[in-house]
């Protein structure tokens, strides 16, 4: 796996202590964080750093291609250091989002078109994990 600078470096983002502790932190926490989550965890580390510089920063990795942002959330938006194309399932009961591969054909039909040029795809859906499946059957026995 890269390292966080060099990720950062591929994607022409210069890094400093601020955005290499952001970007460590999506990488390692494939939870689709918040602004406010990054903040909260990465303050006690870095007590100068302002929920400012995490959305600005986070800005700045979206339009390098760097993470993407997610919108499958309706109250929040979330961020993916994951910028692959994969797909994103969101539980209607717990709220956490996980990550589903698609195939490479599906892929590759997703960015072909003659007439536009496609730089994002988003594929999204929503239901019941398989543990909120599991307590929901338990609650009813």
């Amino acid at each position: 796996m890269e390292t966080v600078k060099q990720h950062l470096e591929q994607h022409g983002v210069r890094p400093s202590v601020q955005r290499i502790a952001i970007m460590k932190y999506l990488m390692e926490h494939c939870t689709h964080p918040t602004v406010d989550t990054i903040y909260s965890d990465l303050l006690p580390e870095l007590p100068t750093l302002s929920r400012t510089t995490v959305y600005n920063t986070l800005e700045l990795f979206r339009q390098a291609n760097a993470a993407k942002v997610l919108t499958i959330d309706k109250r929040n938006v979330r961020y993916d250091a994951c910028v692959n194309p994969h797909a994103h399932f969101m539980c209607r009961e717990c709220g956490r989002i996980f990550d589903m591969e698609i195939d490479d054909h599906l892929k590759a039909h997703l960015h072909d078109s003659e007439h536009f040029l496609i730089e994002q795809v988003e594929l999204n859906s929503t239901g019941l994990c398989e543990e909120c499946q599991a307590k929901m059957l338990a609650d009813k026995n």
